[in-house]
């Protein structure tokens, strides 16, 4: 008798099993090449997998050998798969997410490597009715193996994933808690996340602090609680993607304080990084997530990160209750003492300053752009007309208006300055609307960037 196997003599489901017998008994004494054509198939195909080196593409073909022969023991032994077969698969499932290997190119990869398993299994059933049927037959308990083990080596993944994002979570707030404290991270972990961070204890890089707040009112239900959890790891997240270094930005969730720690890259002025940083509040606030943000002036290194972000956390009080961004770059120290200035130094302006400018507000304001054009011409009145667009004329008429009104000169320094600070202290007073105390000084902080930018040789 021949060694082939026959079943010329068999009918019905007899015929069947011993077709299955055989594709199955088939495929184990090929499963190297077959495992072979799996690897080759997923490097086809997965772009992620095909850019790795040597090794990786050595671990996936023994995954994909390992899932096979576990397949056809099941198979063969007509069972359901266990956790037990497969139990090879949390481990290379942490291996591929430590390799940086995206979810959905795991999943991917794992399925193409069974399509392939699958298509040589039809093959192997050939064109007569008992092979097709037989090939049939295997088709629920191959899908079953298939939804188990993608199954679990999507939670093994994600267990990872979720576990490594704790870690780095545990470092960088540990890390944000040390530079606060005014520490220096000398080795370790903590050393390491700092230098990802670009804060290394000798870096001398400039850098900023960013303290950011919801401004809801804090929930009082579990679901509040939970929407405000989020809404904070959300704008933790963003904030992370504000470096513009090359480096990660430290950005963690304190309590109800988000704080930031951005590195200036070179090239990088910290006008440009108080920019993204509106831009990111602004795309939040489109999410229904507002929040109050406060930057500090460039310090040099971890060092000063201390007092960074107290000027952040102090420069939060000139934020308007609806939210927006407050930031130091934008502010001279000149505004800055306008802002924290009480009702005294108010009271110490003349009242026929404090008339002119009020009236001068209801008119649209033009006699106190006058000013601050003069001022920012350095005394020249026809610059300050170009400026204005405005004639020469006309521009010398609203200054000897000024003086009859104020009995102040604006070609007077004292008398200039007098009145620049009138101005300053108006625009530090809450209004109806309360973005116009905050967008006075970040916008004149802007134009002030403008002019010295034109000034600068080309």
């Amino acid at each position: 008798m021949s060694g082939r196997f026959s079943t010329e003599t068999l009918t019905g489901t007899e015929a069947v099993r011993a077709q299955r017998a055989r594709i199955l008994a088939e495929l184990l004494d090929n499963v190297h090449d077959l495992a072979d054509a799996g690897g080759a198939a997923i490097r086809a195909e997965v772009p992620t997998y095909a850019a790795q080196g040597g090794d990786f593409h050595a671990d996936v073909r023994d995954q994909v050998l390992r899932h096979y022969r576990a397949k056809l023991a099941v198979l063969l032994e007509e069972r359901p798969v266990t956790a037990a077969d497969i139990a090879f698969v949390r481990r290379a499932a942490m291996r591929r997410a430590r390799a940086g290997v995206p979810l959905a190119d795991y999943i991917n990869a794992y399925r193409i490597g069974q399509r392939v398993f699958w298509e040589s299994l039809v093959e192997r059933a050939g064109p007569t009715p008992a092979g097709r049927e037989a090939a049939l037959s295997l088709a629920v308990a191959q899908m079953r193996y298939c939804d188990f083990a993608s199954t679990q080596a999507a939670y093994a993944y994600m267990e990872f994933q979720q576990y490594a994002a704790a870690e780095s979570v545990r470092e960088s707030r540990g890390l944000l808690e040390t530079l606060l404290a005014g520490g220096t991270p000398t080795r370790g972990r903590e050393l390491a996340a700092a230098q990802a961070h670009g804060l290394a204890p000798d870096a001398r890089t400039p850098l900023l602090v960013v303290v950011a707040m919801l401004v809801e009112a804090p929930a009082t239900e579990a679901a509040g609680l939970n929407r405000d959890a989020e809404a904070r790891h959300a704008a933790c997240a963003a904030l992370a993607r504000t470096g513009g270094n090359g480096a990660r930005t430290l950005s963690v969730v304190r309590q109800s304080e988000i704080v930031a720690v951005p590195v200036l890259g070179p090239g990088t002025e910290a006008g440009e990084l108080c920019d993204r940083l509106q831009a990111v509040v602004g795309s939040l606030a489109g999410e229904g997530i507002r929040l109050a943000l406060g930057i500090s002036t460039p310090v040099a290194g971890p060092a000063q990160i201390p007092q960074a972000y107290q000027e952040a956390r102090a420069v939060l009080d000139f934020v308007p209750e609806e939210g927006g961004v407050a930031a130091l770059p934008r502010i001279t120290p000149f505004q800055y003492l306008a802002l924290r200035a009480d009702d005294t130094a108010r009271h110490l302006v003349d009242p026929r300053i404090t008339a002119l400018l009020e009236e001068d507000r209801a008119r649209g304001g033009v006699l106190t752009a006058t000013i601050r054009a003069f001022a920012a011409a350095d005394l020249n009145l026809r610059t300050a007309a170009e400026r204005l667009q405005i004639h020469p004329n006309t521009a010398q008429y609203r200054m000897r208006r000024i003086q009859e009104r104020t009995g102040r000169s604006l070609r007077s320094i004292n008398d200039l300055v007098e009145l620049l600070v009138a101005i300053a202290l108006q625009d530090a007073v809450p209004t109806n609307d309360g973005r116009e105390r905050l967008a006075a000084v970040t916008d004149e902080g802007r134009r002030r960037a403008d002019v010295r930018s034109s000034h600068e040789p080309r």
